[in-house]
């Protein structure tokens, strides 16, 4: 499933919130969960997870008005450490979340490019738009200029030309002419001649839409004898490959790219936890499980018996609350 049309599918959530929802009792339940010495992190869990963002919005708002204090707040001075984090995630609304992330990606000492690749290369024209605004009002920033501020050179370059979304038309149609003019243009910017051009690989990879790109893809595997993926790898190197083959990865099919995030976030030593929490709350109410059936198809073993694994104590419960059963 392609990246344009992984936005409707009611099979795809995992996170459908409460059928009979009230949102006093929980911000009650919250309320009495963290209030004398101690916290009971389970009674935290057990709400904040089995409701939807829209419903935790308005819990926030009955634990203000009950309680006059700011749930956000009064978590963060509860929790610590990853659960926390993850905790803390479930409570922005989605647009000012991923806002929030790639803020935290460009803040501070040395930039996390491979947070803003990810986000800016999975979502749809409509949705960098809302997150482009949510940027503007929290941050007072235009989310532009701040990655231009932050990157240079080719790698700013594919993130502006990502940011702005040229990549969607739903309507599928595809000129077999252009599409086999841009990948000779392709094969020539790369293969063909000593040293890349760059521009021309940014310029088609990011305006072009994913029906056309895969018949660009087919027909560049027939001129070059290797698939775009393996050119892409032998021209470039560091975070601008990374940039064009996540373009590519999602172009192909959005829920293998993000199996894989989830994979590579917890193999081997160490987890990236901050991959781990922002793919699994922020694909929860969208298409989680469908990413779900594709990590097992592609790792044989399922998303959660990984997680198991990988987290402990409150952090793991929670995430596999969100993540839900697994097949």
């Amino acid at each position: 499933m392609a990246w344009w049309k992984a936005w409707v599918e009611q099979e795809g959530i995992s996170v459908k919130g409460s059928p009979h929802f009230n949102p006093d009792p929980d911000a009650e339940t919250l309320y009495k969960a963290m209030k004398g010495i101690g916290t009971n992190e389970q009674a935290i869990i057990d709400v904040l997870t089995k409701r939807s963002n829209a419903q935790r919005q308005q819990i926030a708002k009955s634990f203000k008005a009950q309680f006059g204090k700011d749930l956000i707040e009064t978590l963060k001075s509860e929790l610590s450490g990853k659960f926390e984090r993850l905790i803390i995630a479930l409570m922005y609304p989605p647009y000012r979340y991923e806002a929030k992330e790639l803020y935290d990606a460009m803040k501070g000492i040395g930039t996390k490019e491979g947070v803003i690749i990810e986000i800016l290369a999975s979502r749809t024209k409509n949705q960098l738009q809302e997150i482009m605004k949510a940027y503007e009002e929290d941050y007072g920033s235009n989310l532009e200029e701040d990655i231009k501020a932050d990157t240079s050179g080719y790698l700013e370059r594919i993130l502006v030309c990502l940011l702005q979304g040229s990549r969607d038309d739903l309507s599928g149609y595809v000129d077999p002419g252009l599409a086999l003019q841009d990948a000779q243009d392709l094969y020539a910017a790369g293969e063909k001649i000593c040293g890349t051009d760059e521009m021309k690989f940014i310029t088609i990879l990011c305006t072009r839409s994913a029906t056309h790109l895969l018949r660009v893809f087919e027909e560049y595997e027939k001129i070059a004898n290797k698939s775009i993926e393996d050119s892409i790898k032998s021209e470039t190197h560091g975070s601008l490959e990374e940039a064009m083959l996540t373009v590519v990865k999602c172009t192909r099919n959005l829920h293998s790219y993000f199996a894989e995030r989830l994979y590579f976030a917890m193999k081997g030593a160490g987890t990236l936890d901050g991959t781990l929490i922002r793919n699994i709350v922020s694909r929860s109410e969208i298409d989680l499980n469908l990413i779900k059936n594709q990590f097992k198809k592609m790792y044989g073993k399922t998303l959660s018996s990984m997680i198991m694994e990988d987290t402990s104590g409150d952090y793991k419960n929670a995430l596999l609350n969100l993540v839900g059963s697994d097949l």
